[in-house]
């Protein structure tokens, strides 16, 4: 999958650091943070989709900590009305992706913010607003929280900072910011090492005759040096040589016991004809025996985390496979067997993705499948029918504790079954899914 909100200063080694202790900290206790925020100088609130955010708020509260200040560091989550009201000063850092949708850790903060008689006036703020401004609706999520902030009685410290696609022009201005605030000059290194190389061990077609674009898989290996750490769930950023400036995220669809990195890669076709630098670069312009730049990127929100011995229903549909099959060899691997998998795609002859081993784990009894292709005849059936035709099982399998883990296309599927999913469980129920770490998504 390609995912709009590259980041460009991240390493697999820094990420994984910083996000293993903070992710552990969340599971020891997010309440406790949210108590803790009353006494510290300065709140960093983040919402971030797959990550970007999340590091560049470590970031800005490292800055600042260089100046002495004491800082909490937070999704918005994980912040309650009591928190926000009783805060002085507050740096955001919030993504925008698809067509000025927010963050799916913002709902319970936008919510907040939507309160009857919520006043703000004691607040001073900054905002960091990330988004792609390929879109119409850029940096949509930065833009309203910073109107609803200042309707609410709020002061900016200074103009809001908009960021197309991690520009480092914006970044500095940022940092410049942080600086000002901190006091010092000191501020800590925002910039990461090189891509590392890696060679292309194999590359094929998943979906020959299929009415789709087609669809690679690329394994890759690396060209030099040790196999990077990841888990179930995160990304690879690639670096095309037609675009350099602008790495594409693409979910991983193996593990690290697989001993190599394998990508689904949608060769992404233009209105004119023309294909995306990236994918196409990837599915056919890179040589067997040349070299990809390529890193590691941890991606927290869709990680399995505290769901790693819950029952877990995957949904998706198209590429948003990888990132699942990577989660079902991961939990099969662990002996996990209570997993069901949803999917969705054009025609069970040609779009039927990793067809061989997703039959070969249920034959094992270790996955239960519910599978939607639309072009096969009949009435169209797409992954949200699938589920809604299953409510009996979904209802069952929440309330024995599972998570669900959503991958694919936001407008359409993942609406979708979002739409599906309040049908059949009560919104009140996918709300409560969401926060406490039930209910992720990796949408595009």
């Amino acid at each position: 999958m390609i995912n709009i909100d590259p980041v460009r200063w991240a390493t697999a080694a820094m990420l994984v650091l910083a996000y293993a202790g903070m992710c552990a900290a969340i599971l020891r206790g997010r309440l406790a943070r949210a108590q803790d925020a009353g006494g510290a100088d300065w709140l960093v609130l983040y919402a971030s989709q797959t990550g970007t955010g999340e590091y560049l708020a470590q970031q800005t509260a490292a800055t600042l900590r260089t100046g002495g200040l004491a800082v909490t560091c937070a999704s918005m989550e994980d912040i309650g009305q009591a928190t926000l009201a009783g805060a002085q000063r507050a740096l955001f850092i919030v993504s925008t992706y698809g067509e000025g949708d927010a963050p799916d850790s913002a709902a319970g903060f936008q919510r907040l913010l939507a309160q009857d008689g919520l006043a703000l006036d004691q607040l001073h703020y900054g905002v960091l607003a990330l988004g792609d401004s390929s879109y119409a609706h850029f940096c949509g999520f930065g833009k309203q929280l910073d109107q609803t902030l200042a309707q609410r009685g709020a002061q900016p410290l200074f103009a809001r900072v908009d960021v197309d696609r991690v520009a480092a022009g914006a970044i500095e201005t940022w940092q410049h910011h942080l600086s000002h605030l901190a006091g010092t000059s000191d501020a800590p290194d925002w910039n990461a090492p090189a891509y590392s190389d890696w060679r292309i061990v194999s590359r094929h077609p998943l979906n020959p005759g299929s009415a789709g674009a087609p669809a690679y898989h690329v394994v890759l290996a690396p060209a030099g040096g040790a196999l990077p750490a990841w888990q179930a769930g995160d990304l690879v950023q690639v670096s095309a040589p037609a675009d350099p400036d602008f790495p594409r995220e693409y979910s991983i669809a193996s593990v690290p016991a697989d001993g190599k990195v394998e990508l689904l890669v949608r060769l992404h076709a233009r209105a004119d004809g023309s294909f995306g630098l990236a994918s196409s670069w990837l599915c056919n312009g890179a040589a067997l025996s040349g070299t990809v730049a390529l890193r590691v990127r941890q991606h927290s929100r869709f990680q399995a985390n505290g769901n790693a011995d819950r029952p877990m229903i995957l949904i998706g549909n198209g590429t948003g496979i990888a990132g699942l099959r990577a989660h079902l060899k991961e939990r099969i691997g662990a002996g996990q067997h209570r997993n069901w998998l949803l999917f969705g795609e054009r025609s069970a002859a040609h779009d039927y993705f990793f067809q061989p081993e997703l039959d070969a784990w249920q034959r094992a009894g270790a996955l239960e499948l519910s599978l939607a292709f639309s072009r096969d005849g009949g009435p169209v059936a797409y992954v949200q029918h699938a589920l809604a035709a299953q409510a009996a099982q979904l209802k069952a399998w929440v309330a024995d504790g599972a998570a669900i883990y959503v991958c694919g296309s936001l407008h359409g599927m993942a609406a979708g079954v979002q739409d599906t999913l309040a049908a059949i469980l009560g919104q009140d129920k996918v709300d409560q899914l969401a926060a406490d770490g039930r209910y992720r998504r990796d949408v595009y």
